[in-house]
């Protein structure tokens, strides 16, 4: 039987090299991934429909990349030669994506579809597909006989995976948490240039460690100058807090979210505080026991303590950066009775004991939803069991004009509890508006507020909504603005 023929006349690529050039281009798409949803989620909100765009865009890339990475090894061209480029304009291309994104996304603001998948494509397409061809032409080089083939390409998929389990891990369990995206991004970016120079044989030269890096540092000062939407970016949110005068207004992922009075606890200046403000103050004098579901700027907290002295307010927030942003700028004290447990909220509110709250408050929000894990029925069925007999669950949801949301979290919680009540503007009520809506459901009659809807007519506002159950929630899908 005549031997193999040879499918490269080169002299195969170091093992070693060939493994670090695709576990390092493998790990970075993964990290440009992760990192990706990080920059688009002040302009266009952490969604279901912006999680989905930016891991359809990054397979899109290594699909196209590995296609034209494969096109490009077949060419009758010394692919060694390709490789250094397209590691430097990967590097090129990753720096460039926070100014990018930063310019872009001011003017593509909004949740719709063409907004969320034209920023995700901008973010991460043109570095994902560049770094994603290094793999086929780094495999052709590998292949010096065809009785080879499956163990040279087994070893290089298993660590190209490996690279991506690592990015993955170390990024979101560590970079993520603690440095800025803009250090992650020009890190990556001072990473690949380094490797792309180093590869291309320019150590030997003289200065070109320092030229690899001025090559990338470049971006640096466009991001700088570039409108950054962030004051402080945490491990979930990008937060901002605006000042005017004695009030703060806190901005999470770009959307408005609290508004503090720092000369005054008990001012409610949006309308949904002061709904549940209003039902809380008819309630019999004395103190309370509130357990408050996601923190933000603390305004509800603050205004029972200052409103009911001597009430238990416990706030479960998700983010402990938050709740030391709101120390440092929002004025927020915390103490025996106004106590944080971080983490996130449903998991702490399993731990609480049964018959343990007059009210429970439900304020918590990736960008305009209601996380859809805090809808569900299950969720509310451990509402009730934390709520005293009587108790208050108060539920700040929002909603377009379809409403088809608030139906469905309305028909969710009357699935719960007996009395069930909705407060809303009677534009919103009436499908004209957009708007903040509050739920309010006991297990004892509810008492009468304006603007509302109870009874037959809630029943009729219902409709034929579907309840909500871990099994089936799809929060992002019911909430549009149409």
């Amino acid at each position: 039987m005549p031997h193999a023929r040879a499918v490269t006349a080169a002299t195969p690529l170091n093992n070693r090299i060939a493994a670090a050039l695709v576990f390092l281009t493998s790990g970075a798409v993964l990290v440009l991934e992760i990192v990706g949803l990080r920059l688009v989620g002040p302009y266009v909100g952490v969604t279901l429909s912006s999680s989905t765009a930016i891991i359809g865009v990054a397979l899109a890339a290594i699909a196209y990349g590995a296609w034209t990475g494969g096109w490009l090894a077949d060419r009758r061209i010394d692919q060694r030669k390709l490789l250094s480029p397209l590691l430097l304009l990967g590097a090129v291309a990753t720096a460039a994506t926070l100014p990018i994104i930063r310019v872009a996304g001011e003017w593509l603001r909004g949740t719709d579809a063409t907004s969320v998948l034209l920023l995700a494509a901008m973010t991460l397409f043109v570095p994902a597909a560049l770094l994603s061809a290094v793999t086929p032409l780094v495999v052709k080089l590998q292949l010096a006989d065809l009785a080879h083939t499956g163990r040279v390409v087994g070893r290089l998929s298993s660590v190209g995976t490996l690279g991506a389990i690592t990015a993955t891990f170390a990024t979101g369990f560590v970079l993520v948490a603690t440095v800025p995206t803009s250090v992650i991004l020009f890190g990556l970016a001072a990473v690949l240039a380094v490797a792309g120079f180093g590869f291309g044989g320019y150590w030997r030269r003289r200065g070109n460690v320092s030229a690899a890096l001025a090559f990338v540092a470049i971006g640096v000062p466009i991001g700088i100058v570039a409108p950054n939407p962030c004051d402080v970016e945490t491990a979930y949110t990008c937060a901002t807090v605006q000042p005017d005068g004695s009030g703060r207004t806190l901005f999470l992922n770009g959307a408005q979210h609290s508004y503090v009075d720092l000369d005054n606890p008990a001012h409610l200046e949006y309308a949904y505080t002061q709904w549940i403000g209003s039902y809380l103050d008819g309630l019999p004098a004395g103190p309370l026991a509130v357990l408050h579901l996601g923190g933000g700027g603390f305004t509800l907290p603050r205004y029972v303590a200052a409103t009911r002295p001597g009430s238990d307010n416990l706030v479960l927030e998700l983010d402990p950066a938050l709740v030391a942003l709101d120390r440092r700028s929002l004025g927020l004290r915390t103490g025996p009775l106004l106590r944080v447990e971080t983490g996130d909220a449903r998991a702490n509110l399993h731990r609480q004991p049964s018959g343990s709250r007059d009210v429970i408050i439900g304020d918590a929000f990736g960008h305009l939803a209601v996380p859809w894990h805090l809808t569900t029925r299950e969720l509310v069925t451990d509402v009730r069991r934390v709520l005293r007999p009587g108790g208050v669950y108060a539920l700040n949801v929002i909603d377009g004009p379809a409403r088809r949301f608030v139906r469905a979290e309305v028909a969710t919680i009357a699935a719960v509890f007996p009395h069930v009540t909705l407060v809303a503007p009677l534009p919103a009520l009436r499908g004209e508006t957009g708007s903040n809506f509050v739920v309010l459901a006991s297990t004892a009659p509810l008492r009468p507020a304006a603007d509302s809807l109870t009874g037959d007519e809630l029943r009729a506002f219902t409709g034929d909504a579907t309840v909500l159950t871990d099994d089936y929630a799809p929060v992002d899908q019911l909430l549009t603005w149409d």
